[in-house]
């Protein structure tokens, strides 16, 4: 069955309308505070050590680098203002700015970030995101 004429537009039309919902600050803002109080407490859940030292500002983030390889992707994931690592990365100047400039994602999209990052693919190569923050100073690239 072939859609009827205009279908499609408007499929698109509504999308379009979604995203500007979802990424307007009256949307975005609190679904980066919810996902920051989310990192936060799984930073605290997952991390080793006493719990006092389990989270710690650093650059503009929050850092919880007492965690287990399973508890993050890659070398670290931000979710929302809240950097999950392990001791095992060492937080450079770059790579603080890089993971800074994932925060500032986060705060532009709120929840939305999600899905979008998602569907900018897995290859940091390739992943608007990323490039965004930096191939190099994220230790994708020499």
């Amino acid at each position: 069955m072939t859609p009827r004429p205009g279908t499609r537009r408007l499929g698109r039309a509504i999308g379009r309308a979604a995203i500007r919902v979802a990424v307007d600050p009256l949307v975005a803002v609190p679904g980066y505070w919810a996902a920051t109080a989310l990192g936060a407490a799984w930073g605290l859940a997952a991390g080793r050590g006493p719990l006092r030292r389990r989270l710690r500002r650093e650059a503009g983030l929050l850092v919880a680098d007492r965690l287990p390889t399973w508890a993050f992707g890659r070398g670290g994931t931000v979710i929302g203002g809240v950097l999950l690592t392990s001791p095992r990365l060492a937080l450079t100047p770059e790579v603080l700015g890089h993971e800074r400039v994932h925060r500032r994602q986060w705060r532009r999209y709120g929840l939305a970030f999600i899905p979008l990052y998602l569907a900018a693919g897995r290859d940091p190569l390739r992943n608007r995101f990323e490039i965004e923050a930096g191939l190099v100073e994220g230790g994708y690239l020499p």
